[in-house]
């Protein structure tokens, strides 16, 4: 039985949630040949709000990002953040992205996060 399929409690280890290959859209892989992987663990009934494990691999890709929260379990990135900072991630990191904000993420080791995504 998949105990992320239900509303249940559960807890995983985060290193064994197996994720599902997710695609990446061309345009935005800046550099090598980033691969990028998912699993919701939650997802709120008007899909505004979710939850889960996502990983990329090394390489540098753009993205518009929504409302997130996330903490670094593996892996180094950095992620400029456009007419912002610029972030250096690792394990243990948590990072705090806004809605709307444009960034640029070079991964230097495969990255694996736990994320909170709130959508408008």
């Amino acid at each position: 039985m998949d105990p992320f399929s239900g509303t249940a409690p559960f807890a995983a280890r985060v290193a064994d949630v197996e994720l599902e290959p997710e695609p990446l859209d061309p345009g935005q892989v800046e550099a090598g040949d980033p691969r990028v992987s998912s699993r919701t663990l939650w997802e709120s009934a008007d899909g505004s709000q979710s939850r889960g494990v996502w990983q990329i691999t090394p390489g540098t890709v753009t993205d518009t990002e929504a409302d997130e929260v996330f903490v670094v379990l593996s892996g180094r990135a950095t992620v400029e953040v456009e007419g912002g900072p610029v972030l250096e991630v690792g394990p243990g990191d948590v990072c705090l992205l806004r809605a709307g904000d444009r960034t640029r993420w070079t991964v230097h080791e495969t990255l694996r996060k736990v994320y909170h995504v709130t959508s408008s």
